[in-house]
């Protein structure tokens, strides 16, 4: 098989990258801050109220599951919304 060398320059960049983050002009500490934001600001709020939606239309429609589903919802609801109080509480308590 002949390999292109594109393939092995990618290669050579992307562990330059993995082991030198200043070349990356990223931290590691800055990535999963930047991941924290995207999921706590956007993706985990959407995804709370389409779970208190389907479990209040599962609860109108009759499904036997469906209470079980409303708490758990209203629950991982409650999380999703105090997850920056509670990530604070835990960074303050480890300094």
């Amino acid at each position: 098989m002949k390999k292109s060398i594109f393939m092995d320059w990618s290669k050579g960049a992307l562990l330059g990258a993995a082991l030198l983050p200043f070349v990356a002009h990223a931290s590691v500490e800055s990535s999963l801050t930047g991941l924290k934001t995207v999921l706590l600001s956007g993706i985990l709020p959407i995804v709370a109220v389409m779970a208190i939606g389907i479990a209040s239309f599962q609860f109108f429609t009759g499904n036997p599951n469906a209470k079980n589903n409303l708490w758990y919802a209203i629950i991982g609801a409650g999380l999703v919304f105090g997850a920056q109080s509670i990530i604070d509480l835990i960074s303050r308590t480890v300094k």
